[in-house]
């Protein structure tokens, strides 16, 4: 069985919510590379494959469910949580059938994010 993947990409337009996320993440053991935009990840030479990545869904430019769409053919080992603090109707079934592995509302409490890197 392969190990879980233990890096988690970022991309959240809000630096607060940035930098909460990411020592979060961080305290459950996980490298973390964090993004102001869907542009700045796809121009980092990262790997994206075998990684989770924390999407916001209201992002300036390209939005989440464009976002995921392009990183569908390019990485699709990457396992996409996408995450909103406005939940607008028709936004979870459209980033679902873009690729999604699961749609989740801001806050998220530390331990559905442990659940969440985990699973």
């Amino acid at each position: 069985m392969e190990p879980k993947p233990r890096i988690v990409l970022i991309v959240e337009d809000d630096a607060a919510v940035s930098r909460a996320l990411s020592r979060a993440v961080r305290s459950l053991a996980f490298s973390v590379y964090a993004f102001e935009s869907g542009e700045a990840l796809l121009a980092s030479a990262l790997p994206r494959s075998s990684a989770v990545l924390l999407l916001d869904l209201h992002l300036p430019g390209i939005g989440g469910a464009e976002l995921i769409s392009a990183l569908a053919a390019e990485a699709p080992d990457l396992r996409i949580a996408v995450m909103t603090g406005r939940d607008v109707a028709g936004a979870r079934e459209a980033c679902l059938e873009a690729g999604a592995a699961c749609y989740i509302t801001k806050p998220i409490p530390r331990s559905d994010l442990a659940a969440l890197l985990d699973s």
